[in-house]
């Protein structure tokens, strides 16, 4: 099939992909783009409403989230924010709820007192929620099943109303069909063009799909999830890290046990956040909890074992990814974690283990009134770091300085979607020398 040229090539059709589409179109001077999605509709992986816990990060209830963190995240998640009420996506996509952080028991209590003292310049909006307030707004994380008022203090830390949940899945396609109405540019979307190797050539780089078409372009992304690592390690870039492919998996309520987003104080020798309550946009808001964290073999979730082998490869095994997971193993807490999110997958025991820790955050919550949610939750690209024999947490990208770019994008992810974005555009741009029209892009989506 003939060569198909663009000035720039993102390989992923996620929220991250889109992210980047929109933002060359209506703030570079770059005139041709291609977006090659590997199957035949934009977000369908890790992006898509089913795959994540549809939520804006802002970084004012995430109690894993340091201050500097919270400063970073609560920018990016702003462009989300401001993406949305400019395109008019507020109750489409968007929606705003009450959220809020809780800290149960004296010790989580008195350290919710102090985030709050420590958080609440940046986020001058929060509001503390003692529990007669809490009976009020949240009455069933109070009042057990029989209406007897749990014994322990608890307080909340949040915000009655604030836009806090996104499908991304929506947004993805938004961002895509925007980027497309830009006039007088060559933006350009291919489904069902997995990119299976990438090489370079000079100033260009020649992507080869695994339906036999051959596209070129002078700058390439890629922002596909484990698969970019993958990518990555076959043109020898990012071999100092592996991929370890977390799943997140959810449980779902009959009804609205929770009015916005309750989230409980994490447990800081715990590598994931704790588990939380959502109200879920594709199922009529009712009460969606989660995510578990199991490590799988794979870098998609609900496709069998088709991308083993590509797990095989990022993993890159050696004695510095022994060493991190003897580190994870040696500790008891974590230990029992990784035990419990296996159990919390099979069948008859993983409601009742799972209704036991969900009952420290809802008391009223009854076996009946749970479901495995079958079909939702994706999968996290965790970076395991062999330099430092550590695993990261959150992003990572891989700039080798050559024209491309390779991003892995776990939690918060989709709220960075238009802050990874403008780095990138940046990087690009500069590399390509053309302008990127940063004063606009920041008047639309950040001052």
């Amino acid at each position: 099939m003939a060569e198909k040229h663009y000035d720039v090539a993102i390989v992923g059709g996620g929220i991250s992909g889109s992210a980047l589409f929109y933002t060359l179109a209506k703030y570079s001077n770059i005139k041709s783009v291609a977006l090659l999605e590997k199957y035949d509709a934009l977000a369908t992986l890790s992006s898509s409403g089913r795959g994540n816990s549809q939520t804006i990060h802002t970084g004012d209830i995430e109690t894993n989230y340091t201050l500097d963190k919270a400063k970073q995240v609560k920018r990016t998640a702003n462009m989300v924010k401001r993406y949305c009420l400019q395109h008019g996506y507020e109750n489409k996509f968007m929606f705003a709820h009450q959220k809020m952080a809780v800290g149960i028991g004296d010790k989580e209590v008195e350290y919710m007192k102090k985030r709050y003292e420590e958080f609440k310049e940046l986020f001058p909006y929060l509001e503390v929620y003692d529990k007669e307030k809490l009976k009020e707004i949240e009455p069933n994380i109070v009042f057990d099943e029989n209406g007897s008022e749990r014994p322990e203090d608890i307080i909340g830390v949040g915000v009655l109303d604030q836009y806090s949940t996104v499908n991304y899945g929506a947004m993805a396609q938004s961002l895509a069909e925007n980027a497309q109405k830009v006039k007088n540019k060559r933006f350009d979307i291919f489904f069902n063009s997995q990119v299976i190797n990438i090489k370079q050539f000079g100033q260009k780089h020649i992507l080869m799909t695994k339906k036999g078409d051959v596209f070129t372009a002078d700058f390439v992304v890629v922002d596909a999830g484990g698969h970019a690592l993958y990518l990555a390690h076959k043109m020898g870039y990012g071999k100092e890290f592996g991929c370890l492919p977390v799943a997140g998996s959810y449980y779902v309520t009959k009804s609205n046990f929770l009015k916005g987003k309750v989230y409980m104080v994490q447990n800081a020798k715990l590598p994931f956040a704790a588990l939380h309550g959502d109200p879920d946009v594709l199922l009529d808001m009712v009460t969606r909890f989660g995510p578990t964290a199991l490590v799988l073999p794979m870098l998609e979730r609900f496709h069998g074992l088709k991308s083993f082998p590509e797990f095989i490869k990022t993993l890159n095994f050696d004695s510095n990814i022994l060493k991190i997971f003897k580190d994870l193993f040696s500790d008891s807490d974590i230990r029992k974690y990784i035990f419990k999110n296996f159990l919390y997958e099979v069948p008859y025991f993983n409601k009742r283990i799972f209704l036991k820790d969900m009952k420290k955050l809802v008391p009223c919550l009854k076996l009946e009134d749970i479901e495995y949610a079958k079909g939702f939750g994706g999968i996290r690209p965790q970076v395991l770091n062999k330099m430092e024999r550590k695993l990261m947490l959150g992003e990572a990208s891989i700039n080798p300085g050559t024209g491309i770019i390779f991003n892995m994008t776990p939690s918060p992810g989709a709220t960075s979607c238009l802050g990874n974005a403008e780095r990138d555009a940046q990087l690009i741009c500069k590399h390509l020398k053309t302008n990127f029209n940063r004063k606009s892009f920041l008047a639309d989506l950040v001052d």
